[in-house]
């Protein structure tokens, strides 16, 4: 997503809010505060979208506070167990957890940034392992999810991963699907 200026992922993921708070009167900028009055005043606190914020936030007009879904809470929670957290409930715009908390890096100093890129890292390598066994265990149930509860804690597992573990889901759904395909076949041909 590293300024793909076509990416949609990278388009959702900068229309993401974050919250700042001015340093200084703007006139005739109220409205992006969202309210009816016609200046910011300082210290108004306001969500910006990132893709605006950097332009807030490097001119010194403002300060944000880093968003909840990479606070203390969220990174204690993945701390204890990364494939507990549902990612999606914390980003809007299709779960794109992972994408957002890149763009907010762009934005924070160096050792914030590292702070975050380590969450971001360590919360992937935690939960890969996961959607690939959880994305072969259901190819192998077959096009309908096998049915009964399985179903159901399928559709659960998927709707609580990032928009980059859907789409990881998804291909290692696929590949066991032709693997199994591939064996089938050479079976048949063995005999």
């Amino acid at each position: 997503m590293d300024n793909d200026y076509f990416s949609i992922d990278a388009i959702l993921a900068e229309n993401q809010k974050i919250q700042c708070t001015f340093k200084v009167d703007i006139p005739d900028m109220g409205h992006l505060a969202g309210g009816s009055d016609r200046d910011i005043k300082s210290l108004t606190k306001a969500p910006i979208p990132i893709w605006l914020a950097y332009i807030i936030l490097f001119s010194d007009w403002a300060d944000f506070t880093i968003p909840s879904p990479f606070g203390t809470r969220v990174r204690n929670a993945l701390k204890a167990e990364p494939r507990s957290v549902k990612l999606s409930n914390l980003v809007g715009a299709g779960g794109l957890w992972y994408g957002f908390g890149k763009m907010v890096m762009d934005i924070l100093s160096e050792e914030q940034a590292n702070g975050i890129s380590e969450v971001l890292t360590k919360a992937f390598k935690g939960r890969l392992l996961e959607v690939i066994d959880q994305a072969q265990h259901f190819a192998a149930l077959g096009p309908a999810g096998g049915g009964g509860p399985s179903t159901d804690t399928a559709q659960s597992f998927r709707e609580g991963l990032d928009g980059t573990e859907r789409e990881l889901f998804a291909l290692a759904q696929e590949s066991a699907k032709r693997m199994k395909r591939w064996h089938e076949g050479n079976d048949k041909a063995r005999r």
